[in-house]
């Protein structure tokens, strides 16, 4: 489930204004040389860490949203590193599988393997921050960056299938929405998605509300 928690909402963090938060991190830009992990190192790190099969199909969906929607800005003059949208993709839930079965954030933990195992912080913050941007969103080139391309490429996809984020979500609600609180989270994540939708159109001039970026050929 990739919904906010309470001390996640966007108003407030850790009970805290949002205007009290440390300042915005400088998003880890195209032009730094650092290690990006090729598809045989990360299914290398999904066997290492028993990623489980439906999290791998999942995590090679994301991967491939997240690539075409980096390829595009890079084919625009974008500063963007391909390859490393797409390692961020495969990695953005490397630590599910513990997660499930021992507790813990799984991108909290997630982030510390990414570091440990390649280096490389650029892929880390992908992971760290596939779940919930805490900060403002940028609406103009820097959305356009690994994170924002990882985030909605997870909010696109509904275990192995690319939908809607309304269909994505309405599952969510039918799943998961036990309570106001949990409902209330949902939204929030629903709302944060619209939002990097409607960023990310704007600056790459494609309509994305149903692109199904031809996942269906990726996995069967």
């Amino acid at each position: 489930m990739n919904t906010p928690s309470t001390a996640q909402q966007p108003l407030t963090e850790g009970n805290r204004p949002l205007a009290d938060l440390p300042p915005l991190p400088s998003l880890c830009r195209a032009g730094a040389q650092r290690p990006v992990p090729n598809d045989a190192a990360c299914f290398a790190l999904w066997d290492k860490y028993a990623m489980l099969p439906n999290i791998r199909r999942h995590s090679l969906l994301v991967a491939h949203v997240a690539t075409a929607l980096a390829q595009r800005a890079a084919d625009m003059g974008f500063a963007v590193r391909v390859p490393e949208v797409r390692a961020g993709g495969l990695m953005h839930d490397i630590a599910k599988t513990y997660s499930v079965r021992h507790g813990g954030s799984h991108a909290q933990i997630g982030a510390a393997w990414t570091v440990a195992e390649t280096g490389n912080y650029a892929i880390a913050q992908g992971v760290m921050m596939h779940v919930w941007w805490p900060w403002a969103l940028p609406q103009g080139p820097e959305i356009c960056s690994l994170p924002f391309f990882v985030i909605y490429a997870d909010k696109r996809i509904r275990h192995d299938s690319c939908v809607t984020l309304e269909e994505r979500y309405e599952d969510l609600l039918e799943r998961y929405g036990r309570n106001a609180a949990s409902r209330e989270g949902i939204g929030v994540a629903y709302r944060q998605g619209k939002n990097i939708e409607s960023a990310l159109e704007a600056q790459l001039g494609w309509t994305l509300h149903e692109n199904s970026f031809n996942c269906g050929r990726v996995v069967d």
